[in-house]
């Protein structure tokens, strides 16, 4: 009997797999309104300093600090300056001019005096011709005022490579007047579950029926992991039906992705049709997971998972989420040691990865290690990552923990 691989070498198999799809990465150059979500290509730098021009801090008036140093005092306002006004003004020694937030401070002001900290006396004709303001406390220089480039300067880094793109990240590139950015251009993942037992959410599972929840998680971790799904759908244990639909995920997917069929029993679906396409089936020493199954049909990579959810969900966090995230242009997700809250045993001679979850610095197990919890799985939000050569470990070991 062939020797199970271990969960290193399954690793290197996949990595060299994908390995064209992570080293060699497809950009594009988006507007920014098609851009969240999507990760940078190169650094973004600012063409404009930001702010662009000075501006008040707060509705109130623009004075200078050493008019009102002897304050309170009353000054002439001597004009008004909305947001949006587009004509330079000079501000006169011993007057004010009021203000709104944004606004261009006028040349000759170096404070701005808030609304709050004045009282504003109108003129006869009930506007600011004529009007004075008293200033009930001093301001020293640069008080609530925004000076030009005090945000970013011109040629400074605006957004790094590498960044995935939220809703603060284009306010900064709007500010900054950038219309379109260059990204990656996700993987195309195709994500097919196989099992004549399988129904879709929403419908009536009948006697020996089972509700497809490997299609919905796949997609879920396809996408949380830079990438898009191309294609999803199920198929019966049918191998020619199981063909075509294969054929059809290669023609729009850079990746393709199986779960179910893979085993050593009878209606191994995928087993029957990449095993002549040139695939290899094999086993690897870890629980849950036992049976992978790798191909590269018509130039495409086809990594096939067990179909147990909890197998199928572990198996793609171990050996294929990282690799996604590398072309997507993300950092490898987080791993760090915590310190086990209770013992725990494991299968000698199978790479354990328990659920788990983490409260600080500490985890505990939430579940066994059978592949059929997918119930107790939606409670962890780590795997525990146990040797193949341990058996059992105390309270207050550390352990390597996956972020899930």
């Amino acid at each position: 009997m062939t020797r199970p691989r271990s969960v290193e070498e399954h690793a290197e198999t996949i990595e060299r797999l994908l390995d064209p799809l992570c080293t060699e990465p497809a950009t594009a150059t988006v507007p920014l309104a098609e851009a969240a979500g999507r990760v940078t290509a190169e650094d973004v730098r600012s063409e404009v300093d930001l702010p662009l021009f000075r501006n008040s801090q707060m509705d109130g008036y623009a004075v200078r600090a050493a008019d009102v140093a002897a304050a309170p005092l009353a000054l002439e306002v001597a004009g008004d300056i909305p947001a949006g006004h587009t004509v330079p003004v000079v501000l006169h020694a011993g007057t004010a001019i009021r203000i709104m937030t944004g606004a261009p401070v006028p040349d000759g002001a170096d404070a701005v005096v808030p609304v709050e900290d004045t009282e504003l006396v109108l003129g006869r004709d009930d506007d600011l011709h004529g009007a004075v303001v008293e200033v009930r406390r001093p301001r020293s220089v640069g008080e609530f005022v925004r000076e030009r480039g005090s945000d970013l300067r011109r040629g400074d880094l605006l957004v790094p490579a590498g960044t995935r793109l939220a809703a603060r990240h284009l306010a900064a590139l709007a500010s900054a007047g950038v219309e379109a950015v260059g990204v990656r251009e996700p993987l195309r993942v195709a994500v097919l579950s196989t099992g004549s037992e399988l129904v879709a959410s929403g419908e009536r599972a009948g006697f020996g029926q089972v509700f497809d929840a490997n299609g919905v998680a796949l997609a879920a971790l396809v996408q949380e992991a830079g990438a898009v799904v191309s294609l999803r759908e199920a198929c019966a244990d049918d191998p020619e039906a199981f063909g075509r639909l294969l054929d059809r995920a290669i023609a729009v997917s850079d990746l393709v992705l199986t779960s179910g069929g893979i085993s050593q029993g009878a209606y191994e679906v995928v087993r029957e049709v990449v095993v002549p396409r040139g695939g290899e089936v094999t086993t690897v020493a870890m629980q849950p997971g036992g049976p992978q199954a790798t191909a590269l049909v018509d130039g495409v990579p086809v990594v096939c998972f067990p179909g147990n959810p909890v197998s199928t969900q572990v198996s793609f966090t171990v050996f294929v989420r990282d690799l996604l995230r590398t072309a997507a242009g993300l950092p490898p997700a987080p791993r760090r040691r915590a310190t086990l809250a209770e013992g725990l045993r494991s299968v000698p001679g199978r790479r354990q990865f328990l659920r788990g979850r983490t409260d600080g610095d500490a985890v505990v197990a939430v579940s066994g290690p059978g592949s059929h919890l997918v119930a107790a799985m939606a409670r962890a939000d780590v795997l525990i990552d146990v040797p193949a050569e341990v058996e059992a470990l105390a309270a207050g070991q550390e352990v390597t923990v996956w972020a899930l």
